[in-house]
């Protein structure tokens, strides 16, 4: 030991520790703790203590009382700074008390029992202490397994709790009174891949970190969004239906499981076990911050990410990751401007945290993510809205070009279209001409034709056969990696084996041997004609089209575009899959009769490998007494009882557009119906009651009498030269101008318009005016042309022409219904029900203005009714054809009915 080593008094060492100690018990107790001051504090403390500059005291005395001289000295053992001071001093530590090497808690309370157990050994009794424990242990063991048993028979019977008997005390029971009942665990009212959350929630609350994992998995399309207000969180019904998860982080974390690539997922970090426990670390760290306000969740948030931005755009690795989406749901997922104008109010300008929040708020998951929360569920409009800010909308209609397009098509046409133009998107028309035996060029150009009628113009036009030779590598693929497989079975026995869910004996077959026969298949030979294609997906599923439908299968028709290249084509339940997918379809809508389908189009996709597409499903148009079916349309043309699919009569676009439909009236009356799910019988009325509204605007306003059934009406001071009135095409419009009328002494009236005429009664003749009658007798009546007579107060007010040679002969059509029942079951015969009497033909003249009309051109005959201009006039041979255009109403306003009661 250094003889000239400076010594210190231990009392003032004593001391010195506790001064430090009470200035940090000032420090914590202050009412805004300073920490940096009481780490500082803190660490001075355990310098004083641990440090070498103590690292042993000398005694200069070998008395047994504490001198007062001890000397610092450097420290020569290994032995801590304390316990070197201890030894030093007689085995006495700073604190005046015998040194012990510092314990945890369990092991001080080892030695404590050890303690005990080694005072009762010296007293003599530990064995019989230690046999009172075992058996009060094993008393205690048997009371909480009888408990145990008591609890369950309980719960079997339906009760609630444990027995009286079980509990433990009359102050327990008292306590456990006070207590609200616990909750039967019950079966989740949520069926598989349903996520509910309540909408009157913050955005927050919501399931948004779930919504953008799924759609970063690829599997949003495989979920359903329903509102339950009565739900306090949101919860996720699991696939397997058997209960449900409950909170937005834990959803997140089982999708990413199960639908982003397993535990080693980008979205849970990738491969990396380093990443995934960072990731694992943020996302803890995300749920711990929640709890505060949001401004100091925003600083909190960024004081510890502006370290890791620096360098990096994302949390966690490369690319986006369940780590982000769970900070940024920490912050309010502040996905809209005005909630990141909020956060950037609080947080310092330029920080990195500000960029990544930037950065979230752009990413396309984030922006559909927030845009599916925000909506009410079963609003099918709501992933719509979430591609319009996401820029992701396309549409596609896949018409098959074996027939005509009719209403209901033109339904499905507009609504692609009103959406794709409303969202910014891109319609695709697609015809799906994968069956050679059903489909023309005719009605493919007639298609396309059709829609340029409807105003409805695509972007792109693709075919499927486009893509025969994509789908069939798909298909060998599918083979090759056991999920399809061929088969001869005859059909009829296919189908009794699907209805009764039984195997095919060629499921297990290799795939050696399916490839070998597909081939065959494809051949186009009669031994190949037998084999198809069939997905292998459930055989025991209840729904039945994932009961291994069929994929492929042999046609040796040529084919109206790749002629006899190909001489099997693939199903439209393989094509429409992988086809969407390819042109980047991300929403396709279908009518409800897909719906069953709609699981095995996302299983082809899923079974692929490929990109998902969203289907979002719609009622089908159907009408009051009418057959949408082409194949039953097809039969009316086939057997002569319509003039061709352009047939007033008939429901296709070319048929009511030749009866007189509007285009702007047939958007507006089918985008009215909208997206809705529910199926009705459509009224036809309501159709042409939509319809009238629109021509009333400019059909222009003409008169025609009745060929047969009309008088003669003299006017005898009428002018007996070429005399005109100027009236207004459209009164309730005079922008429309004004044509020439051609008056005369003798003008021709309808015949019903006479009935009951007297002698002294003042008659209105439309747009010239009042004519006193003087004469009625015999089919004679006269009358004077009275110009100062009160138009309002005569009530019989009657259409009528000049008796002139230029007038115009015109044939008016009319039609009724072709089937005579309102709407046919699926077991009746449409044969049994056609309409005998659906066309009836008038014959008038018309005033000399109607040769000006052309084809096409919609006007109004004066009290009878709108009509379209079918065929212009072309001379005294080829009269005026006119075809009446519904108005809705059921019977006509005047006396001048229809023969079919004005349908």
């Amino acid at each position: 030991m250094s003889g000239d080593a400076p010594t210190v008094d231990l009392e003032e060492l004593r001391s010195k520790i506790a001064a430090l100690g009470d200035s940090i018990k000032q420090l914590k107790s202050s009412s805004e703790p300073d920490t940096t001051a009481i780490g500082t504090a803190v660490a001075a403390l355990l310098e004083a203590k641990r440090s070498c500059e103590y690292p042993s005291i000398h005694r200069e005395s070998s008395t047994s009382s504490l001198s007062a001289d001890i000397s610092i000295v450097s420290c020569d053992c290994d032995a801590p700074p304390l316990l070197s001071v201890a030894k030093n001093n007689g085995g006495i530590g700073v604190d005046g008390k015998e040194w012990q090497e510092p314990m945890t808690k369990s092991q001080k309370k080892k030695a404590e029992k050890e303690a005990k157990r080694k005072a009762l050994e010296a007293a003599g009794g530990g064995n019989q202490v230690s046999e009172a424990n075992a058996a009060k242990k094993a008393a205690k063991k048997a009371e909480a397994k009888a408990k145990k048993a008591a609890m369950k028979a309980a719960a079997k019977d339906g009760g609630g709790g444990p027995p009286a008997a079980a509990t433990k005390a009359p102050e327990a029971q008292k306590q456990a009174a006070a207590l609200p009942p616990r909750p039967m665990l019950t079966k989740s009212r949520l069926r598989p891949n349903q996520i509910s959350f309540n909408p009157n929630v913050s955005l927050e609350d919501r399931p948004v970190v779930a919504l953008t994992v799924a759609i970063l998995a690829g599997s949003i399309v495989d979920y359903e969004l329903i509102s339950d207000h009565t739900r306090p969180g949101c919860a996720l019904g699991l696939p397997s239906g058997n209960g449900e998860v409950s909170g937005d982080l834990a959803m997140a974390r089982f999708i990413a499981k199960r639908d982003g690539g397993g535990s080693s997922s980008a979205l849970l970090g990738g491969p990396s076990e380093e990443d995934a426990a960072h990731m694992d670390q943020w996302v803890d760290y995300a749920l711990s911050v929640s709890k505060f306000g949001l401004a100091r969740r925003a600083l909190s948030v960024q004081r510890t990410l502006d370290s890791v931005l620096v360098s990096g755009t994302y949390v966690v690795g490369h690319a986006i990751s369940l780590a982000d989406v769970a900070l940024f749901a920490a912050l309010g997922f502040p996905a809209s401007d005005d909630a990141r104008a909020g956060i950037a109010s609080i947080l310092p300008g330029g920080c990195p945290t500000l960029r990544w929040v930037d950065t979230m708020a752009r990413h396309p998951a984030v922006a559909e993510a927030a845009q599916l929360a925000s909506n009410v569920a079963r609003n099918d409009e709501a992933a719509l809205e979430a591609g319009r800010e996401s820029r992701l909308r396309h549409d596609a209609v896949p018409p098959e070009p074996s027939g005509y397009l009719h209403v209901g098509h033109a339904k499905a046409v507009l609504l692609n279209n009103y959406y794709a133009r409303r969202y910014n998107g891109r319609l695709i028309v697609r015809f799906d001409d994968t069956n050679p035996s059903k489909e023309k060029d005719e009605y493919q150009t007639s298609i396309i034709e059709d829609l340029a009628k409807i105003g409805v113009k695509p972007d792109v036009v693709t075919f499927t056969s486009d893509y025969f030779e994509t789908i069939r590598l798909y298909a060998l693929s599918m083979i090759e990696n056991g999920l399809a497989y061929m088969d001869d079975t005859p059909q009829e026995q296919m189908q009794d084996e699907r209805m009764k869910r039984q195997n095919s004996k060629y499921r297990d077959q290799t795939p050696a041997d399916a490839l070998k026969y597909f081939e065959l298949m494809c051949s186009g030979s009669d031994e190949g004609k037998a084999w198809c294609l069939r997905a292998k997906i459930d055989m025991t599923s209840d729904n039945g089209t994932l009961r291994d439908p069929v994929l492929y299968r042999q046609n040796t028709t040529p084919h109206h575009r790749s002629g006899t290249k190909y001489k099997a084509y693939p199903t439209y339940d393989l094509a429409c899959p992988i086809v969407d997918s390819i042109e980047g379809v991300s929403h396709a809508l279908r009518t409800t009769e897909y719906d069953d389908r709609n699981a095995q189009f996302m299983w082809v996709q899923k079974a692929l490998g490929l990109r998902r597409v969203r289907i979002q499903t719609f009622a089908r148009m159907n009408f009051m007494y009418t057959v949408m079916s082409k194949r039953k349309l097809t039969w009316f043309v086939d057997t002569g009882r319509v003039t061709g699919w352009d047939d007033p009569r008939f429901p296709t676009v070319r048929g009511v557009s030749r009866r007189g439909i509007d285009v702007d009236a047939l958007k507006r009356f089918m985008c009215s119906q909208g997206a809705s799910r529910r199926i009705v019988n459509m009224e036809w009325s309501k159709f042409w009651a939509e319809n009238k509204k629109e021509i009333d605007k400019y059909a222009k306003r003409f008169m025609a009498i009745d060929k047969k059934n009309h008088a003669e009406l003299t006017i005898t001071n009428a002018g007996d030269g070429d005399e005109y009135l100027s009236t207004e095409y459209l009164p309730k419009d005079p922008s429309f101008g004004k044509r020439l009328v051609r008056t005369a002494k003798k003008v021709l009236v309808e015949k019903v318009d006479t009935e009951g005429m007297e002698v002294g009664e003042s008659i209105v003749l439309v747009r010239w005016g009042v004519v006193k009658l003087t004469k009625v007798e015999d089919g004679v009546i006269e009358g004077v042309y009275d110009p100062d007579g009160d138009v309002k107060a005569s009530k019989r007010k009657i259409s009528w022409i000049a008796d002139v040679p230029e007038n115009v002969n015109v044939v008016l059509s009319e039609f009724d219904n072709l089937i005579s029942k309102e709407k046919l079951e699926e077991d009746d015969k449409f044969e049994d029900f056609i309409n005998p009497d659906t066309q009836a033909e008038t014959e008038v003249i018309g005033d000399p203005g109607l040769k000006t009309l052309n084809e096409n051109d919609i006007i109004q005959l004066e009290r009878r009714g709108y009509y379209r201009v079918d065929r212009p006039y072309m001379g005294s041979g080829k009269p005026l054809m006119l075809i009446m255009v519904p108005d809705g109403k059921t019977k006509s306003m005047s006396k001048l009915d229809g023969k079919l009661a004005h349908r």
